[in-house]
């Protein structure tokens, strides 16, 4: 059997793993459902395209689909985000405003970060679940509502009920359909068209086009355990649309926490290698490797130059020369 081609979301490559796959049909699968649903997984894994899609591929796709990070909200202004409030309610309340479940009326409220809720609020989602009504901050009337309820959470909620900071029934009431989103590291097959499709997309924003990548740079990226999962990988695929004036993305195109993370210790440097030697400048490219292998050490060494050093081979006094000649110092900075 060849590679399995890579599938796309609206447009939006998602890649071609076994596990997202398994993801995606099944969303298919739970689409025309009204029961709620609890979207795990780490930062950056995709719970908000998920929450998307279920709502697209369902009969409510014709109205609104309402996006609301409770991470960003104070415990003050939560309720009167979600519910609204009426004219008066408190002060700065110079009229009245639907909250997000009117706005998202017939249609869907992908509550994310439901695990930053505080257990005051978390007693009012639960009554809204319940009855299907909300009531304005500051007002008494109790107002229907239509809206399908999908919530992300970053953390295990099982385990944040046992610590006693989520309520037992409300975790239950939110996790009918549970789907858990597998973070990059655990679906490394993905990395290589996640990388290509947004290399061509960030350059072809900048009227450019699209470079492509070296095995170094492959290399790079795949061993990288990229804990802020695609999105992160998407981060650096923009920075290098932006900084890099290379024929091809090359090691010294890429972010350094990238190339010289914390898990780098045990594995060896990244060297960059040149398929026709002739067409390259050799004082350049030494270069490029004496600054990788130098980054390198003084990563591994925590910033101490002694150790550094020694890793390299060479004297304390000669490494401080060579960073300084190389113009490293703010990395020599960084890590001290």
């Amino acid at each position: 059997m060849g590679i399995a081609p890579p599938f796309t979301i609206d447009s939006v490559v998602v890649g071609r793993s076994a596990r997202m796959r398994a993801v995606f049909d099944f969303v298919r699968v739970i689409a025309d459902s009204d029961s709620s649903v609890l979207v795990t997984g780490e930062t950056g894994t995709g719970k908000e395209m998920v929450a998307n899609l279920i709502h697209q591929s369902s009969s409510r796709r014709h109205k609104p689909f309402m996006p609301v990070s409770c991470a960003i909200l104070s415990e003050t202004l939560i309720e009167s985000e979600l519910f609204g409030h009426e004219r008066g309610a408190f002060t700065g309340a110079i009229k009245d405003r639907p909250g997000r479940f009117e706005l998202a009326q017939g249609g869907t409220i992908f509550l994310d970060d439901i695990d930053d809720v505080p257990m005051s609020m978390q007693v009012k989602l639960l009554r809204v679940l319940q009855n299907r009504m909300i009531e304005r901050l500051g007002g008494t009337r109790q107002i229907p509502i239509d809206v399908r309820v999908i919530t992300g959470s970053k953390r295990d909620l099982r385990q944040l009920v046992a610590e006693a900071k989520f309520r037992d029934d409300l975790f239950y009431r939110l996790n009918v359909i549970p789907i858990n989103l597998p973070p990059l590291r655990e679906r490394r097959e993905d990395i290589p068209i996640l990388i290509d499709y947004f290399i061509k997309r960030y350059f072809r924003q900048r009227s450019e086009e699209p470079r492509g990548v070296s095995p170094a740079v492959m290399q790079a990226f795949m061993r990288y355990p990229w804990p802020g999962n695609v999105r992160e990988l998407e981060n650096a695929c923009e920075r290098i649309a932006q900084t890099c004036t290379c024929d091809t993305v090359r090691v010294g195109c890429i972010p350094v926490s990238v190339l010289f993370h914390k898990y780098a210790e045990d594995q060896e440097p990244i060297i960059e290698t040149h398929a026709h030697p002739s067409a390259v400048s050799l004082d350049d490219r030494l270069r490029e490797v004496e600054s990788n292998l130098i980054s390198w050490a003084l990563k591994v060494s925590a910033g101490n130059k002694s150790k550094a050093a020694e890793l390299l081979n060479i004297k304390r006094s000669t490494l401080g020369d060579r960073i300084k000649k190389l113009g490293l110092g703010h990395l020599e900075a960084a890590e001290q």
